[in-house]
């Protein structure tokens, strides 16, 4: 089984760059305080470590 994190939104995308906002859609986010549980890749950990100041990641499995 592959490892998975779930990542919860923590910063709200107005008034953001357009990139940073679709970063979020990417990550499957659109609103405040929701989680998403993602396959731990290089693709999805780049994409939360370029906007950290809007998500956080909760929990590790695997």
């Amino acid at each position: 089984m592959a490892k998975t994190i779930v990542v919860k939104q923590i910063g709200s995308p107005i008034r953001r760059p357009g990139k940073q906002r679709q970063t979020l859609i990417g990550l499957g986010l659109n609103k405040m305080h929701r989680t998403r549980e993602l396959e731990d890749t290089p693709s999805v950990r780049g994409m939360i470590n370029s906007i950290p100041h809007m998500v956080e990641i909760v929990e590790e499995k695997g």
